[in-house]
């Protein structure tokens, strides 16, 4: 029997929105192969930039949707970022909290002082999604972050959040906000960054792990950065199209149409270099370039052909820090 995918690895570290779940509810099939794969005896750990519910109600709504678990099971960006203040300010800091409730109490729990005012003179800041963040919370970040001495955190800079409607803006653009208001950059405690990612591993009591992920910017790159390998699940916001084009640090080891292809066999596509460029297989798929010009046989709705593709143009282009978006040629020939 052909070795699945799923078992080259000793556990999962998932992410959330876009791979479970897009707003209230799961997506199709999700649920029911996480179920599997805990069956199978591989321990799940989610890792989430989402920062605004405590890890007890990310728990709760996971076992609500058929993904039965408890917030042991649940690593927060929230967590991160509180981490991360802790390790540079003293006990008892206070700390402005631009985001929910339940960023508040992780803050409170790592032994600092929450407050919501720059009138309480707070000496670093926290800034989570919350979808009731209004102008005034903004503000009141801006107005605390023009002392340069305060620490400034966010815990994440994800541009959008999946909902069931569509996509709508996340922490990032929040972030963007305060940081062109007071021209400087946080500190980023959540994906991509790579402790997340090495903290759920441990939590799994894992050695070889596999982040899985719908983002190339946060799930991907930070799964890379962590050195683990990288799955990109086509059921959120990355494309065949953005994958393609990705820069080097986002590229995924692999990529699937849903979480049930896990179970399978995964079809390798291998890269040949040439006197012409490069050129790749995988199943009946075949690409080839030279660097320029990327020319696909099979068909376009074929996942194998999209590997194909990402093999010979990535291995064409294998050291790049921003996207290199080619313009596939179909059914010219390989």
């Amino acid at each position: 029997m052909a070795e699945r995918l799923i078992d080259r690895f000793d556990a999962v570290l998932s992410d959330l929105d876009g791979v479970v779940y897009a707003g209230p509810h799961a997506i199709p099939g999700a649920p029911e192969a996480l179920r599997r794969i805990s069956a199978d005896g591989v321990p799940v750990v989610f890792v989430t930039n989402n920062a605004s519910r405590s890890v007890a109600t990310v728990a709760e709504h996971l076992t609500d949707l058929g993904v039965p678990t408890g917030p042991e099971g649940v690593v927060s960006a929230a967590q991160a970022g509180a981490e991360l203040l802790a390790q540079r300010v003293p006990s008892g800091t206070r700390v402005l909290v631009t985001g929910s409730r339940a960023l508040a109490d992780v803050v409170a729990d790592a032994g600092l002082v929450p407050v919501r005012a720059q009138s309480e003179e707070p000496r670093a800041v926290i800034q989570g999604f919350d979808p009731g963040l209004g102008w005034a919370e903004l503000a009141e970040a801006a107005y605390t972050l023009a002392d340069p001495d305060v620490l400034w955190v966010a815990t994440n800079t994800d541009r959008t959040i999946p909902q069931a409607r569509g996509l709508a803006p996340g922490n990032g653009t929040l972030v963007a906000a305060v940081a062109a208001t007071t021209a400087r950059p946080p500190l980023v405690a959540g994906k991509p960054e790579a402790p997340i990612f090495r903290t759920a591993a441990e939590r799994a009591g894992s050695t070889r792990p596999v982040v899985l992920g719908d983002r190339l910017d946060t799930d991907i790159r930070g799964g890379n950065a962590a050195g683990f390998s990288t799955v990109a699940v086509l059921t959120g916001v990355d494309t065949v199209h953005t994958i393609l084009a990705a820069c080097t640090a986002e590229r995924p080891d692999h990529v699937v149409e849903t979480l049930e292809a896990l179970f399978e066999p995964y079809p390798e596509a291998v890269a040949t270099a040439t006197e012409e460029g490069h050129t790749a297989r995988c199943g009946a798929a075949e690409a080839a370039t030279d660097g320029t010009r990327l020319r696909i046989r099979g068909d376009r709705d074929d996942l194998d052909a999209w590997r194909a593709a990402c093999a010979a143009w990535w291995a064409a282009h294998p050291d790049t820090d921003v996207p290199t978006d080619p313009d596939p040629e179909w059914g010219t020939g390989a």
